[in-house]
């Protein structure tokens, strides 16, 4: 097992300095590249195979050996499959302390009764549901419009609640195909309009 974990960092980090001769877009062209692999199912996921494309397309060299030590370390679940995301917050890190704070910042102004999770309670009168087109034309309920909104921040468990580890774990993902901390800081301050 040491083997295999000395295998993979010394994989990640061959797999880190390719993608740095890309420049600033290596991180964010890849999460493009896994995106266009996935387009089939839509369930962020990438098989061996693909896998193994995605990385080759963006300019990393890998042994079909080195690709099986990268693919089965990042295949958490043990399922045959890579979660993209994962794959991408691993290659390039947690967020650093900059944009955690905006991250941070974003949760607090959401969880407005501080229970540590975001509910459909905690975002009316933050999120305005009422002009949603399903909500218009009454398919929908703004609560359900609510807890569709939620749906799409990584609720694990969907329970309709977003947990801090939720939270970061998907903002986590999306800094990760975001080069530039300054764009990653103005996304997040005109999103959810921080100070």
């Amino acid at each position: 097992m040491q083997a295999q974990q000395r295998g993979v960092v010394e994989v990640l980090a061959a797999v880190r300095q390719q993608l740095e001769k890309r420049g600033a877009r290596g991180i964010r062209e890849l999460g493009r590249t896994f995106r266009a692999l996935d387009s089939f199912d839509g369930n962020k996921k990438v098989d061996p195979q693909e896998f193994a494309v995605g990385l080759r397309e963006n300019g990393v060299v890998l042994s079909s050996a080195e690709c099986s030590i990268l693919f089965r370390y990042f295949d958490k679940d043990g399922d045959g499959s890579v979660n993209f995301d994962e794959f991408l917050v691993g290659i390039r890190g947690t967020p650093n302390a900059r944009r955690q704070a905006l991250i941070d910042k974003a949760f607090l102004k959401f969880d407005r009764d501080g229970n540590g999770y975001i509910d459909a309670a905690d975002l009316r009168g933050v999120y305005n549901c009422q002009f949603h087109p399903k909500v218009q034309r009454g398919q929908m309920t703004e609560d359900q419009a609510l807890t569709e909104f939620l749906s799409s921040f990584n609720d694990r468990n969907r329970d309709g609640r977003i947990t801090k580890d939720e939270w970061d774990e998907y903002y986590a993902a999306v800094s990760s195909s975001i080069d530039n901390d300054d764009h990653f800081v103005q996304l997040m301050k005109t999103a959810w309009r921080l100070d």
